[in-house]
């Protein structure tokens, strides 16, 4: 005969099951089924709801209902734009973009900037967009940010950037610097997600708020995204902080450095 639960175990699977339904709530889920068949364990909800300053691969922030976003229509996947389904190499997708001008970005621009790197690149970084240098260079990360992201590679993951692939969301420059606005995101977004089907890297590092928010469609603060694993089409992605933002605020190198540290443990390489 099966021995009686004790009161604790009781107690842990209400415990459990407040959380789970908790964390329902909080994706949006007003009610359940009749009836719900698992033979999985109940998920127990993470004590912390943002990311600790030590980057961690335990587990992922909670994302709140209002700081989801539905994708745009013709990015719901990487394959929707049927223009793009054929296009294997990067050559071909460069030579797809052409002398683009389907947003309004292309009016101020010197040169697009495509993307830089190793074709097979275990590790792809996503940054926000082109600055003053990289459009009339036409290569990502050649200013200042540019240089503290070289260190990052170099001296940090004891890498080559060439070893690397460099990309941005938008792939040319926003008008005096400024933030990408979101159609300018949404027409050009389909580039970079076929950037990343054809690269298949392991790790996704995103450089930033944009680069972190459009890639997994949320509107949660990079604060509460950087170092904690998350997972982008079953790919590995860690957020981290951008290196323009490291320039004005040199004090939380320290945080990045604790970002790459988790990539390089999950690369087998510290």
């Amino acid at each position: 005969m099966a021995a009686e639960p004790t009161r604790a175990t009781l107690q842990q699977i209400a415990e459990s099951l407040r959380s789970y339904l908790e964390t329902l709530t909080d994706s949006g889920v007003d009610s359940l089924p009749g009836h719900v068949v698992s033979e999985q364990p109940l998920p127990i909800r993470p004590l912390q709801e943002q990311a600790s300053p030590v980057a961690t691969v335990v587990s992922q922030p909670r994302i709140r209902k209002e700081e989801a976003v539905a994708m745009p229509t013709q990015t719901q996947d990487m394959f929707v734009a049927s223009h793009l389904q054929n296009v294997n190499t990067l050559e071909a997708l460069r030579a797809e973009i052409g002398d683009c001008r389907r947003c309004k970005l292309c009016q101020g621009r010197t040169n697009i900037v495509f993307g830089v790197g190793n074709p097979q690149a275990e590790v792809m970084f996503v940054g926000e967009g082109p600055g003053r240098d990289e459009d009339l260079k036409g290569e990502p990360f050649v200013g200042r940010a540019g240089q503290l992201l070289n260190d990052i590679i170099t001296k940090g993951m004891k890498m080559k950037r060439e070893e690397v692939y460099i990309a941005n969301v938008v792939k040319c420059r926003p008008p005096e610097n400024r933030n990408p606005e979101p159609d300018e995101i949404a027409t050009c977004q389909p580039f970079l997600l076929k950037q990343i089907d054809i690269i298949k890297p392991r790790i996704i590092i995103a450089l930033g708020t944009f680069a972190a928010q459009t890639l997994l469609q949320v509107k949660t603060p990079i604060s509460r995204l950087r170092g904690v694993w998350h997972s982008y089409h079953g790919v590995k992605l860690m957020p981290t902080l951008h290196p323009a933002y490291l320039l004005r605020n040199p004090n939380d190198k320290r945080l990045v450095w604790l970002d790459i540290q988790a990539v390089l443990r999950e690369m087998g390489r510290l």
